[in-house]
């Protein structure tokens, strides 16, 4: 077996045209409930959250209207 090596936390990102619109918005969805979570709320993970559900939901609005 040979040995295989990743980078932790990196991503690939997608272009507009590849993404399929159900994977934008279950990550939406994922990131509205990850910021309403009472754990994360006031905390600057909570922000980050709302931030990344804001950025998913221009790109669903770009690619739906």
């Amino acid at each position: 077996m040979e040995k295989q090596y990743c980078r932790v936390g990196t991503i690939t990102p997608f272009s507009k045209e590849e993404v399929p619109l159900t994977l934008l918005e279950y990550r939406y969805q994922n990131f509205l409930e990850k910021a309403s979570d009472i754990q994360y709320a006031n905390t600057r993970l909570g922000e980050f959250f709302e931030n990344k559900a804001r950025q998913f939901k221009k790109i669903l609005e770009e690619l739906v209207g």
